[in-house]
């Protein structure tokens, strides 16, 4: 989204801010030397989600990026120290909702979204009570469904990752 004056509007630098914390922490930044990986996120159609969608899928755009470095012999050694994934989860009348669509999203009573590495570390956690506040032990589940989540969109990315490297180029 861009503003009258042409650039980024602040809901969309925080989502660029957003993705590109999430990229970078789970690559080592010295090793990959005097580069830039430019990750483009393009919307195609926002239906809620666009942003842990684009951290996803931003993750295997960087790995592959990567791949190409040392197929080009740029770099020696790979750089990823992690995969990082991300995923939405909500709340509505106590039911916990997993990847909200837009729907979902704008009805729950609880919005979170939830970055982490692939050993469960957190990146980045964010949690709006919209329609009804929530416990502590509410948000403990939401981490719990996140990291199960999380844990079944890094071993999907690892497989689209290896079946990459496998492809000559």
């Amino acid at each position: 989204r861009e503003s009258t004056t042409g650039r980024p509007d602040g809901r969309a630098q925080e989502i660029q801010r957003l993705i590109g914390r999430a990229l970078r922490s789970s690559i080592d930044m010295t090793a990959i030397g005097e580069r830039s990986i430019l990750v483009d996120c393009d919307v195609l159609q926002a239906d809620g989600g666009t942003r842990t969608a684009s951290i996803n899928g931003g993750f295997i755009a960087m790995a592959l990026a990567v791949q190409w470095l040392q197929r080009q012999g740029k770099i020696t050694t790979n750089p990823i120290k992690s995969a990082v994934a991300a995923v939405s989860v909500g709340m509505k009348t106590g039911t916990q909702l997993l990847d909200l669509d837009y729907n979902e999203d704008s009805n729950s009573d609880v919005d979170m979204n939830f970055v982490m590495l692939e050993d469960s570390r957190i990146v980045e956690m964010q949690g709006t009570a919209e329609g009804a506040s929530f416990s502590a032990e509410d948000s403990q589940k939401m981490l719990a469904h996140a990291t199960m989540a999380i844990k079944k969109i890094t071993r999907i990315q690892r497989m689209i990752l290896e079946k990459c490297a496998s492809v000559p180029s």
